[in-house]
């Protein structure tokens, strides 16, 4: 049977994360929703850019035309959230990316395709200090320089 994650993956690596974790296929309306393409607005909060989301399950997103149930019956729950995610641009420039990314991560795994990266993949915890540790530290990067001018 088929495994499907349906929500919560907004970056690059909830989807190799997912599939790592034996996913077969990923919704992906949190992350479509963050481009220039998806027909919601861009704002900007707190100085930073953000697309309009409602998850499929939200009260913004049920109406009766998709969910009658028929009769008296009504639809009575809310699971989705109506928010904002973070703009990413247009989504030509990502997708190549994204596929790229998740390649690469299946490359550090010793794995050519997505049922062998979910037999050989192994998910670590580890704690926030060594993820600092793990990227650059110590340095000025030269992307930040202009941020000291």
């Amino acid at each position: 049977m088929p495994i499907c994650s349906d929500g919560g993956i907004v970056y690059d690596y909830h989807i190799t994360l997912a599939l790592a974790m034996g996913c077969d296929f990923c919704m992906l309306g949190r992350y479509f929703a963050r481009f220039d393409e998806s027909p919601t607005n861009k704002v900007m909060i707190n100085g930073n850019y953000m697309k309009e989301y409602w998850g499929e399950g939200s009260a913004r997103a049920r109406n009766w035309q998709r969910y009658d149930l028929g009769g008296e019956a009504k639809l009575s729950f809310e699971e989705g959230v109506d928010s904002y995610v973070p703009y990413a641009g247009s989504l030509r420039d990502n997708v190549a990316l994204t596929l790229n990314k998740v390649r690469s991560t299946m490359c550090n795994c010793g794995a050519l395709s997505i049922p062998e990266l979910q037999k050989k993949a192994r998910l670590t915890l580890v704690s926030s200090v060594s993820i600092v540790e793990g990227g650059a530290h110590d340095v000025v990067l030269k992307d930040d320089m202009h941020l000291m001018k």
